[in-house]
């Protein structure tokens, strides 16, 4: 089993929600492919400005992977400006293992991760990604903060 950070903007996170399924872009077509099913993914909300109010990096739930990878250019999620008509289209079906009740903060688990390698410059970790693996017991912290 292996366990992911999947990350994602809070308009995507609800699709997620809604449809039971996560999906990467074309370019990340590689790393989704490696996911199987009984993989764990932890659903990261990157950090945003949504009107006034800036949105701090949040963890907000455990999902299983239920399917293998699979692709379907239907457009179901928002892309982000400079992303053109990206649809997501490699995707994997999931259930939910643990929707969090209260968003776990990710800055104060920083120290604590292991997969973040330079605590200083800690937004390397997900630039440019869609999904990284994670070691089981940085998955286990986060479900352990909820």
């Amino acid at each position: 089993m292996t366990y992911w950070l999947c990350i994602t903007t809070e308009e995507n996170w609800k699709i997620v929600k809604e449809k039971n399924v996560w999906g990467v872009p074309e370019r990340h077509r590689n790393t989704i492919a490696r996911v199987k099913p009984g993989d764990k993914l932890l659903i990261y909300l990157k950090q945003e400005k949504i009107g006034d109010e800036i949105k701090e990096p949040r963890i907000v739930a455990a999902y299983e992977v239920v399917s293998e990878p699979f692709k379907d250019s239907t457009k179901i999620f928002r892309t982000s400006k400079g992303m053109g008509n990206e649809t997501f289209p490699w995707r994997v079906k999931i259930k939910p293992v643990k929707i969090f009740k209260k968003p776990v903060e990710f800055k104060p688990l920083i120290p604590k991760l292991k997969f973040i390698t330079n605590k200083r410059k800690c937004s390397g970790h997900s630039m440019g990604k869609a999904m990284r693996e994670v070691p089981e017991e940085d998955y286990k912290l986060i479900m352990s903060a909820v």
